[in-house]
């Protein structure tokens, strides 16, 4: 049984499912996800994550009559169906929880993609140490996190997002043909703005790098368009007749910009590893004491991946109140052209890569799952 509760679980998850059932054909999953993972079960998901994924103090507390009957839900599905493992994908308000009922019931418990523990909400470690069997992590530096918090049952299986970014590539349209299918026939050069997939990230950061990207006359800016998000509601937030949006080809757009304005998220690792730089940026609400108090709540240095990973500031990190016109152009113009800022950004992301690794994650996660489980039999 596996629970993942958004899009980018549900495609994780997805991949996991395929490389299980190539090392056992006879499996049998049930899981919270989304079509993904419907498509390689090959049985419609218990519950589908858009009914899940809630975001907010108070949307938290408007929905929280449905979130505790899909709690109800999964732990009814896990005392019936009693699975010979749980895999649950990030998510870990709502996992969390299902781990500790699964154990009461003596089943095993493993973890696909780490909660962000290092990040904040660290106390839920004493959780992770007594519900969950094994951790397999996408992130290098997160063994060492956990080793030193007393939990050793963690493998770094390689990150996802490698073997993504690098089929992408493989299949990358030319850039005449990207531009044909998008209705494009500006020949500038192009500003990529990445302003993350969630309507509020949209809301909150396209407008600044709106603002940002249009100082830049040389330049032609695109919009990474998530599939998932109407295109009325990027021209709402935009106000801008002319705006130019890319559906469901970010890695393409990405790899033929000069450069990125990219929101903070998984997007700065895809950019990274396509090898663009980029200005990471996160609006939210600006206000100068917001930021104080995320530097209070958070436990890391940096919230970019490519800084997260190298240990270092490879890419510029623009944060609420920080995010601003004046601060994006500072870092942005030197990118734009040859600069050793721009060459800082290319090395980091190489260095990024190498601690990354080759490993394939669903496949060694997979092989890492099946092998245990044979033995507990």
């Amino acid at each position: 049984m596996l629970i993942a509760g958004e899009a980018s679980g549900d495609l994780h998850a997805s991949r996991l499912i395929k490389t299980l059932r190539e090392r056992d054909s006879q499996a049998e999953f049930r899981f919270f996800g989304g079509d993904l993972m419907a498509a390689e079960a090959r049985t419609a998901p218990e519950l589908h994550y858009e009914k899940l994924n809630v975001m907010g103090f108070n949307e938290v507390m408007r929905r929280l009559p449905s979130i505790l009957r899909n709690l109800r839900r999964a732990k009814g599905i896990v005392a019936e169906y009693r699975p010979d493992v749980l895999i649950l994908v990030d998510f870990p308000s709502f996992n969390l929880k299902v781990a500790k009922y699964a154990r009461r019931l003596g089943i095993r418990v493993d973890y696909y993609i780490s909660p962000k523990l290092w990040a904040w909400k660290e106390w839920r470690i004493k959780s992770m140490r007594k519900y969950i069997s094994h951790v397999y992590s996408i992130l290098p530096f997160e063994v060492d996190f956990y080793r030193r918090r007393g939990y050793d049952s963690v493998t770094y299986v390689g990150n996802p997002s490698v073997e993504e970014i690098d089929y992408a590539m493989g299949h990358i349209a030319p850039l005449r043909h990207f531009l044909e299918r998008q209705g494009i026939d500006d020949p500038r050069p192009i500003l990529a703005l990445v302003p993350g997939s969630r309507l509020s990230e949209i809301r909150a950061n396209l407008p600044v790098m709106l603002e940002a990207a249009r100082r830049y006359p040389d330049f032609q800016y695109i919009v990474a368009a998530a599939p998932s998000v109407p295109e009325i509601f990027y021209r709402e937030v935009a106000q801008d007749p002319g705006l130019k949006l890319a559906f469901g080809a970010t890695p393409t757009l990405v790899k033929y910009a000069k450069a990125a304005l990219v929101t903070s998220g998984t997007a700065t690792l895809e950019t990274a590893l396509v090898g663009t730089p980029q200005v990471v940026c996160y609006r939210g609400n600006g206000k100068r004491w917001t930021y104080r108090l995320m530097e209070r709540l958070l436990k890391v240095k940096y919230v970019s991946l490519p800084n997260l990973i190298v240990g270092n500031s490879v890419v510029p990190e623009l944060l609420l109140h920080r995010c601003n016109v004046p601060n994006i152009c500072r870092e942005l113009t030197p990118l734009l052209q040859p600069s050793p800022k721009r060459e800082w950004e290319i090395n980091g992301y190489r260095l990024m890569r190498r601690r990354l690794g080759t490993s394939v994650a669903p496949v060694y996660t997979a092989e890492l799952i099946t092998d245990s489980l044979s033995r507990d039999r």
